[in-house]
């Protein structure tokens, strides 16, 4: 079985494990009714359209 040569440093394997926590912006589209931004697949928070349609009754 393979052994290291040199022990790995603490930075280095650190690294290794933060690159997993890294967040990303959640995806944004513009409502076709309002143009405001929402989540895709999601009904408009402002003014409740989804798909063409009113979906929810927002007041």
């Amino acid at each position: 079985m393979a052994v290291p040569k040199k022990k790995t440093s603490k930075a280095k394997s650190r690294s290794r494990r933060a690159s997993s926590w890294t967040l990303s912006v959640p995806a944004r589209s513009i409502c076709p009714q309002c143009r405001n931004a929402k989540l895709p697949h999601v009904v408009c928070p402002t003014c409740g359209w989804y798909k063409g349609r009113q979906a929810v009754e927002v007041g």
